[in-house]
């Protein structure tokens, strides 16, 4: 090995964590291996361990670490007074001369290359026990930036190694039984990119609540990246599909969320002031800090990357604001999802919800209830009550030594990539980040229940509500003929299912998209000028900020939630049915009321495909086949297959594919198909004909029990007459089977009934349904009721 004091990134590679630490290894196998490849890494250099361990003999520092130290784990000293003795003994040492001449050296070197006298540097802390496959030590160590002169360098190298033991970094290594004098710390000095004047963040190569592997995810924040990491800030968050990424002309982007980006770190005006905070612009805080062109050229890095190191990866970037240019900064495997079992999924449920106090993006997927405890400064940390709920304005590494003894964690800042969510994530505890104001809204001794089991979105409810768990042996479920597959409406909940063995989803119902992520009534945007009521275009203004055609709002916002849907099974077939609201449904979006008719029977009123070509909703239709033309040409999500719901007739049925071929949705043209919901008699008594107009049948079990016996569904009187295992809805739910065999057609099946009646799922089968369609939870059970029913 090497005993070289200092070394150029270009000449290590990963190999190299013994000498210069896991995050500088990486960047020198970057720099060694991958610039062909195209992967832009800033140029530098690091001192080795060999430097580290010169400069503790040197200052006599070995022996008394191990002395300090020593009383501390024998309880005659506290961590605070323990972690500044050693501390002090760093910043007091002197640099042997020899170290200090090849640091400066080869500063003036750097300098050089760049054409830049004393040249601004990054400093950065790297531990040869760092960034390994079950360690993070995610921002425990100290980094430096704008780092100007040779003096200064100094410095900051020997406070880097003096921040190897900071108090959470001390706890940190005791909890993970790591050696506190067998571990060096190696010093990594890396040309600055100009990204206070550009952008920065964080990227995972992996989804970071599901380890969902198809999807790149990054935040981003304006300025130096250092906010975006402390939580400090609520930064930019976007998706990209991998699969899609390499296809000529397609923009496959997921998801776009406007974080508040409040504040930025740019540099300072002094050498004593490297860096500071400053509050963004109302034109910053409205604006994405990434371009589409610059998301999907991130989302390419990651995937070389990824593929290079063979595992999910949790990278750093940033963007020069003066070139342009971006660059990845650091990049180590990911170490959650990495460790745990693929074969076993463990999910979690919650009911008897109490009001919702707060929300922000869920860490994890698991649910907990418990007592607050609320703690807004790190030195107020000894008043924490072991097994309470954290809440605090934004956490860092002092705030470990609670952390890890929490049952939950809630805070007012941080995105996905801040430390609250790494350590969190790390330790299991599930965490709502970025809640705004739960400082403000929670208190101590308040009993909560803290659910991160419904998607991206984190609720924090009030009182004690009811949570199941269930664990599924993924090894336990054989395949079938019969496919299995899901009924999902929440893209943000889609991705908690992805490893389960599902045939694609049977029904994924655009109203949740509409009336969760949009909540706007279509036909209030295309009439936007039309509305009467000022209070509602109040409220129209603020959500489309950024969309200078309101139209475009609907699309864009549609297009993305079903894409995360249509990724989660990819290239299995998402079956997506267009709008279905009843009037009284559609009236109660945001400008609503102005375009729908009151009704006595919404049920059986101004629904599903008479609305499409009706002059009444024409329009808001149009922006339903955008959104879907956006999502299959735009964005390449093949596999949606459009449903028609609630399709009275064969003429109307004409009428419905003339309107989306006249809207750029023609039925076969790309491989698009569209289906119809059977679910009225007269889908089944002229199912020959439909035949003719679709390419598939799904049958709507519930609506259909409902029009063939006469009852409705929610009345509760008539609750024992509601049987979707009647001898008459079978004969229906059989009769459309055999046509569809007989004319070559898909029939499946959604509703609940397959999953509760295992003699109902060996009727569907035996009659020869193609697929049965069914929420998550049921999946289990659907599955094994098939197995019963296909052996012979």
């Amino acid at each position: 090995m090497s005993t070289a004091l200092v070394c150029d990134f270009k000449h290590l590679t990963r190999g190299d964590v013994a000498l210069v630490g896991g995050k500088i290894s990486s960047l020198g196998e970057m720099i060694s291996r991958l610039a062909s490849q195209g992967i832009p890494v800033p140029p530098g250099f690091a001192t080795t361990s060999h430097a580290y361990w010169q400069y503790v003999d040197a200052n006599g520092i070995r022996e008394k670490i191990g002395s300090l130290l020593a009383e501390w784990q024998a309880g005659r000293e506290t961590l605070a007074e323990t972690g500044w003795a050693v501390r002090r003994l760093f910043i007091r040492g002197e640099w042997p001369a020899d170290a200090a001449a090849a640091i400066t050296t080869a500063y003036k070197k750097l300098s050089a290359e760049a054409r830049i006298d004393n040249l601004p540097v990054a400093v950065r802390s790297s531990a040869t026990a760092e960034d390994l496959p079950d360690a993070s030590f995610a921002g425990q160590l100290e980094s430096y930036l704008n780092i100007t002169g040779e003096d200064r360098l100094l410095d900051a190298c020997r406070r880097c190694y003096a921040s190897l033991f900071t108090d959470r970094a001390i706890s940190y290594r005791q909890t993970k039984g790591f050696d506190h004098t067998s571990i060096a710390l190696s010093v990594g000095v890396q040309q600055m990119v100009r990204s206070d004047a550009g952008g920065s963040g964080v990227m995972f190569s992996i989804d970071t609540e599901s380890g969902f592997d198809k999807v790149v995810l990054i935040n981003a924040a304006w300025g130096l990246g250092e906010n975006i990491v402390q939580g400090t800030v609520n930064p930019d968050e976007y998706q990209v599909f991998k699969p899609l990424l390499n296809d000529t002309g397609l923009v496959p982007i997921i998801q776009k969320k406007l974080g508040g980006k409040a504040t930025k770190m740019v540099l300072g005006r002094s050498r004593h002031q490297p860096t500071r905070n400053v509050p963004t612009s109302k034109a910053e805080r409205a604006a994405f800090v990434l371009t589409d062109d610059e998301i999907l050229a991130l989302a390419r890095l990651a995937c070389t990357i990824e593929k290079h190191y063979g595992c999910g990866m949790d990278m750093e970037w940033a963007k020069d604001g003066i070139t342009g240019e971006l660059f990845i900064v650091q990049a180590r495997p990911e170490t959650v999802h990495s460790r745990q079992d693929p074969a076993v999924l463990k999910t979690y449920s919650v009911k008897k919800k109490g009001r919702a106090l707060a929300t922000g993006l869920s860490i994890g997927d698991a649910a907990v209830a418990g007592h607050l405890c609320l703690i807004e400064d790190a030195k107020d940390i000894d008043r924490f009550i072991d097994g309470s709920i954290l809440v605090t304005v934004a956490t860092d590494p002092d705030w470990v030594p609670i952390m890890k003894r929490a049952a939950a964690i809630i805070t007012d800042h941080g995105g996905r990539t801040s430390h609250a969510a790494i350590v969190s994530r790390e330790l299991g505890v599930p965490a709502v980040v970025g809640t705004g104001d739960a400082t403000y809204v929670l208190h101590t001794d308040q009993e909560v229940t803290v659910s991160c089991a419904e998607g991206d979105v984190g609720f924090v409810y009030e009182g004690v509500s009811d949570i199941t768990t269930t664990t599924i042996d993924l090894t336990d479920l054989p395949p079938v003929r019969t496919n299995i597959m899901l009924n999902l409406a929440n893209p943000s909940a889609a991705y908690r299912w992805w490893r389960l063995p599902a045939d694609g989803i049977g029904l994924a119902r655009m109203e949740f998209v509409v009336s969760n992520a949009i909540q706007v009534h279509p036909m209030a945007l295309v009439h936007f000028d039309r509305l009467k009521d000022e209070k509602v275009q109040d409220q129209i203004v603020k959500l489309t900020v950024g969309y200078p055609h309101k139209p475009d709002y609907f699309v864009d916002k549609l297009a993305h939630g079903l894409a995360a849907l249509c990724a989660t099974f990819f290239p299995r077939p998402t079956i997506i049915r267009l709008s279905d609201f009843k009037t009284n449904e559609y009236a109660g979006l945001i400008g609503g009321a102005e375009f729908e008719p009151l009704e006595e029977n919404p049920m059986l009123g101004f629904r599903g495909a008479s609305r499409y070509y009706s002059p009444r909703y024409r329009d808001g239709f149009a922006l339903e086949c955008r959104a879907i033309k956006q999502l299959r040409e735009v964005m390449g999500f093949t596999n949606a297959v459009v449903m028609v719901p609630f399709c009275r007739t064969v003429d109307e049925a004409k009428k419905v594919l003339d309107v989306m071929a006249e809207n750029g949705l023609r039925r076969g043209e790309g491989g698009l198909k569209v289906y119809v919901m059977c679910e009225i008699p007269s889908n089944v008594i002229l199912a020959e004909r439909f035949t003719e107009h679709f390419d598939g049948f799904s049958i709507g079990s519930n609506d259909l029990t409902q029009l063939t016996l006469g009852v409705d569904r929610d009345s509760g009187l008539l609750a024992d007459l509601f049987d979707e295992q009647d001898e008459a809805v079978k004969w229906m739910i059989a009769r459309v089977i055999r046509v569809a065999r007989e004319r070559g057609s898909k029939v499946g099946i959604c509703g609940q009934a397959p999953s509760d009646h295992p003699e109902f799922a060996r009727f569907l089968v035996e009659a020869g349904i193609d697929s049965i369609s069914v929420i998550p939870d049921s999946f289990l059970a659907v599955k094994r009721h098939v197995v019963d029913s296909e052996k012979p």
